[in-house]
């Protein structure tokens, strides 16, 4: 069987399934013809002995599941920038500030000691996490822990004059 054929006879089941992990038609076509462009490169390494549909919705189920990672980074990505603004925002007035720095005093280490070595020393989670004897990753999530902690106590307050 020849490539269109196994585009013909596939496309709709495979179409259908990423239908119903997707739940948005215009992702489940995407992933479809991802999958089916993926399948065309790696057609070679098909060696006929397990059934070609389950091989298909393999690689989709990979494909889907390599979209939705790339979708939550990217949507963690734009929340801590948020985040990051807002900080930048508050540091840019002197009483706030001051109360950042209030409240950064009384914070529990580690979450103190990576926010400041971060925001004030400006090193990278690289370096914080060999500081700590730990990943970047640990280090990166320490301080966006630390980052929302401050942002709720900021709010907090703002609350309180209001």
């Amino acid at each position: 069987m020849d490539f269109e054929e196994i585009y013909q006879k596939y496309f709709n089941d495979v179409y259908l399934y990423m239908r119903s992990l997707a739940l948005d038609e215009n992702i489940a076509e995407e992933i479809t013809q991802e999958t089916f462009f993926k399948a065309l490169k790696s057609i070679h390494q098909f060696d006929g002995k397990k059934d070609i549909r389950a091989w298909l919705f393999t690689i989709a189920k990979n494909t889907y599941f390599t979209h939705y990672k790339k979708q939550q980074r990217q949507i963690s990505q734009i929340e801590e920038s948020a985040l990051d603004v807002q900080m930048v925002e508050h540091l840019a007035d002197e009483e706030q500030a001051f109360t950042i720095h209030y409240y950064l005093h009384r914070m529990e280490d580690p979450y103190k000691e990576v926010f400041t070595l971060r925001t004030f020393g400006e090193l990278s989670f690289e370096k914080i996490g060999q500081l700590f004897g730990k990943s970047d990753g640990w280090a990166r999530v320490t301080f966006y822990r630390a980052k929302k902690k401050l942002i709720v106590q900021m709010e907090a307050r703002q609350d309180e004059r209001n």
